[in-house]
């Protein structure tokens, strides 16, 4: 127990401490209750000084508010930076993001926990359950994406290896373990995880990382390149155009469709395609896309309500795909 007085100066800080972990639109507490509470942190005080202080800290913006019920008057906070729907919001994305470890959501869900009372962050914790989802690996991801954003500022390449897993569920290191060097421009988020868009000067292109998989970032010490080339790049249609940010030659691919099928295409490439009726039933667009597997898996994946119809590579390219997954099965 802190003697009675100890800790004097520290009383409006410790009152607001009171005030925001006891305390929420459905738990209030006395003026007793909080002299009480005071006094447990080795704080003198009474009733007449602690409205001047309630005052003191509705002058500072914090929103005391006071209420009567029977004979006694209880306070509590009212509105707060972040009101509880919106940290259900943020818990939940941060429960759900591919991106962010076990450990980190936990640290990060904690800490948004500190910003409501006690009673509310329970019904904060146990906010999400995602089936089956599989986090990132990567621990040094924050300081990564810290890293970047530094060389961003400060206009300078860096420098860092990056790694993929091996059968053994061991990390192996791209390049034979020798440094990568770019610039780095742009960090996006796409399907759950984070991706520096960067310039590579030795093949003179624009390439893309996942973060989670960059270790031992570090600033190169020259200037960034590739300032003309990402003028010219319009990031929304760059990101369309990946399908599970998987590369490939850029091309105007047509689609035909079934008309139930244009919200499936217009989520995906955006309302600035230009739709033109084929029949009644069916329409044809042409869309800017990196032609991978993964871009024909997803047209597979649409079933016979869209194919390709060119350019001719394409078409072949899908073939050939469909071949080898004949072939793959014995088919």
């Amino acid at each position: 127990m802190k003697r009675k007085g100890e800790n004097q100066k520290l009383k409006m800080l410790y009152l607001l401490k009171i005030f925001n972990e006891e305390t929420d639109d459905s738990h209030s507490l006395t003026m007793q209750e909080i002299i009480q509470k005071l006094d447990a942190f080795g704080i003198k005080a009474d009733r007449k000084t602690m409205y001047t202080d309630f005052e003191e800290l509705r002058n500072f913006g914090i929103d005391i508010l006071m209420e009567k019920s029977g004979r006694n008057y209880y306070y509590h906070i009212g509105s707060r930076n972040f009101e509880l729907p919106e940290l259900k919001l943020l818990v939940d994305a941060v429960q759900s993001a591919r991106g962010i470890t076990d450990k980190k959501s936990d640290e990060l869900i904690k800490k948004l926990e500190g910003m409501v009372s006690k009673y509310e962050a329970r019904r904060l914790n146990h906010q999400v359950y995602i089936t089956g989802r599989i986090k990132t690996m990567n621990e040094s991801i924050y300081y990564n994406v810290d890293a970047i954003h530094e060389a961003i500022s400060t206009d300078q390449q860096i420098r860092f290896k990056y790694f993929k897993w091996d059968i053994h569920k061991n990390m192996k290191l791209r390049k034979a373990g020798e440094w990568f060097q770019v610039s780095p421009w742009v960090l996006l988020w796409d399907n759950e995880y984070y991706y520096l868009i960067a310039y590579d000067a030795e093949y003179e292109k624009i390439k893309h990382y996942r973060v989670d998989k960059m270790l031992n970032i570090s600033l190169a010490g020259a200037k960034r390149e590739g300032k003309e080339q990402f003028k010219k790049l319009d990031i929304n249609r760059y990101t369309r155009s990946l399908f599970g940010m998987y590369g490939g030659d850029e091309t105007g691919v047509t689609l035909e469709a079934h008309n139930s099928m244009v919200s499936v295409i217009i989520d995906r490439f955006g309302k600035d395609i230009i739709i033109s009726p084929v029949d009644e039933d069916h329409f044809r667009t042409t869309v800017n896309v990196s032609v991978s597997r993964q871009f024909l898996g997803w047209i597979m994946a649409l079933g016979d309500d869209v194919k390709i119809v060119g350019p001719d590579e394409v078409v072949e390219q899908m073939k050939e795909e469909i071949k080898r997954l004949s072939s793959q099965y014995d088919l």
